[in-house]
């Protein structure tokens, strides 16, 4: 291991792992390098921000299928809220 470095281990999917493999055959290098060098531009990019502003069209939260009943000012008073 080369100094200033650290092992680490990650799970990929086998059909990923292949693929990954096979591109660095075709571009003659190792499948670390290819690893390192997608970190790194990922790294150096600054996030993605969303363009346009937020719809409000459709709600931010999905429901959760319950019909609100009507109710009356009252019967809030009465059920003890103010």
């Amino acid at each position: 291991m080369k100094p200033n470095s650290v092992r680490t281990s990650i799970d990929i999917p086998r059909n990923l792992h292949r693929k990954l493999r096979e591109e660095a055959a075709k571009r003659g290098c190792s499948a670390r390098s290819l690893i390192l060098a997608a970190i790194e531009q990922t790294v150096a990019s600054p996030p993605a921000r969303r363009k346009g502003r937020l719809k409000l069209d459709r709600p931010l939260l999905a429901g959760s299928g319950r019909k609100v009943s009507t109710i009356t000012n009252e019967e809030i008073y009465d059920l003890g809220f103010p």
